[in-house]
């Protein structure tokens, strides 16, 4: 029969591992949570490091840039320096804004009274190209009368009137040309004339003007002329003379009959 102390003495033994197993089991935690631990520890310290690269390259980056201290920095400092004082606004410049107010100055002072100006003087050239466009087109039409009835009378005489008719003739010239159509009837024309009974009748088939103005006019004038000397068959010619007209008072008076 065993003894109850040796029985005692065979169970203690065997409990013996399971002790061990539990302070093994327990050991191997706390080794894991060790680990986990000093994982966690290089990670922080990995962390702290990088933070600490990048501390050092923005202080290089200031350095570089002449060592001033940033806006933010300086805020920052005035903050701890005096948390009582309240942080200063910064206010903005709006320059779109003043840029619109200037040119809108510009425009009203500046641009828009010379677009004004400059209609004012388109407008006041296109109503006096109009008024000369009119002018000339009924100098030219008046012109071109004149110039007809006047051809015909410098050059149409009978010898029994030829004084009066040639005289009649006078009153529509002007100028130097008055004279020596004056000089030239007197002494060549007139005398001819009753001497030798010539006439002579002039048509105006065509006539066109040249140019024509509120003063001045030249007419292109195409002239026929039949010469009869007394009982001589009749002779006749045709010519085209540009006549000169100016204007004297409200009358036109031709002023140069030159034959082309």
């Amino acid at each position: 029969m065993t003894p109850p102390c040796t029985a005692g003495e065979t169970n203690e033994p065997e409990k013996e591992p399971e002790t061990l197993s539990v302070d093994t089991e327990s050991a191997t935690g706390q080794d894991a949570d060790a680990a986990a631990e000093d994982a966690t520890d290089e990670v922080e310290n990995d962390t702290a490091a990088s933070e600490h690269t990048d501390d050092i390259t923005d202080s290089d980056t200031d350095t570089e840039s002449g060592g001033e201290p940033s806006d933010e920095a300086a805020d920052e400092g005035a903050e701890g320096t005096d948390p009582a004082k309240p942080r200063r606004a910064i206010s903005f410049p709006r320059p779109f804004a003043l840029r619109r107010n200037s040119f809108s100055r510009l425009f009203a002072f500046g641009v828009l009274p010379c677009v004004v100006l400059l209609l004012a003087l388109a407008a006041g050239y296109l109503k006096w190209q109009a008024t000369s466009i009119r002018v000339s087109q009924t100098s030219g039409l008046e012109s071109v009368a004149i110039a007809k009835d006047g051809t015909v009378a410098m050059l149409s005489y009978q010898p029994d009137t030829a004084e009066k008719d040639l005289g009649a003739a006078r009153d529509r010239l002007t100028g130097t040309f008055k004279d020596s159509y004056t000089q030239l009837t007197h002494d060549v024309v007139i005398p001819g004339a009753k001497q030798r009974h010539i006439s002579a009748v002039a048509t105006v088939p065509a006539a066109a003007s040249v140019s024509a103005n509120a003063s001045h006019a030249v007419v292109l004038v195409f002239v026929n002329q039949t010469v009869n000397v007394g009982t001589d068959p009749p002779s006749a010619t045709a010519s085209a003379v540009r006549v000169t007209l100016d204007k004297v008072g409200d009358r036109w008076l031709i002023s140069g009959f030159d034959p082309i």
